[in-house]
């Protein structure tokens, strides 16, 4: 079984860096229709990672599972388990709302990502797939502040895009070639400008600034 270490990569520099400044939102209209996971040991907030919440029972079994045999399921189910992925993004933008309150672009963007898991879970019921409940929710720690979340998000859209890139080298279906350019178009085109101009703006967009964005 393939296991892959979660230490949510896509914000690992945030301690030493403005890092990359970007952002995450969705545009497609009806997008529809991986590896394992495994717990590393948890950072604390002092350090400014984007980390798994320290002590959880069994952590080391808590993101680990079997990835599915069909080569091309497992690339959808890479999209939807990664840290890079769908899931984990959702609940990256959970933890800041839970922290932090009902902020823009915080907000709009997650539920862009729950439309986005949906097409991905579309995806996996094509190949027989059970998909389990998202294994994030709940284990990981927002950013200090809003600025820090901004900045860390860029990064974690610059990091989907990327995923999304090594999918497409690799499918041949059809399908999983139009969900995931759409996916990356989503966050390259649309999340990336909103995380920027929160980044801009102290980490954080009221309605009117969304709305003359107009990015989602």
């Amino acid at each position: 079984m393939i296991k892959k270490f979660l230490m949510i990569s896509l914000v690992v520099a945030i301690a030493t860096a403005s890092y990359l400044v970007g952002g995450r939102i969705n545009t497609e209209t009806e997008i529809s229709k991986g590896e394992s996971s495994v717990l590393k040991e948890p950072q604390t907030r002092d350090e400014e990672i984007i980390s798994i919440n320290p002590g959880s029972e069994n952590e080391d079994e808590i993101l680990q599972f079997e990835v599915p045999s069909d080569p091309q399921a497992a690339l959808a189910w890479s999209a939807l388990m990664d840290e890079e992925g769908e899931y984990a993004a959702y609940a990256m933008y959970s933890a800041v709302i839970d922290e932090f309150g009902p902020v823009e672009p915080y907000l709009t963007i997650r539920e862009a990502e729950n439309r986005h898991i949906n097409a991905l879970i579309r995806q996996l019921s094509r190949y027989g797939i059970n998909v389990p409940e998202n294994p994030y929710l709940g284990k990981i720690l927002a950013p200090k502040d809003l600025q820090t979340a901004a900045e860390a998000w860029a990064a974690g859209e610059i990091a989907n895009v990327q995923l999304y890139d090594q999918l497409l080298l690799q499918t041949t279906d059809s399908n999983l070639i139009r969900v995931f350019s759409n996916l990356r178009a989503s966050s390259n085109d649309q999340h990336l400008p909103l995380f920027k101009a929160a980044a801009e703006n102290g980490g954080s967009l009221t309605s009117s600034q969304m709305q003359e964005i107009g990015r989602y």
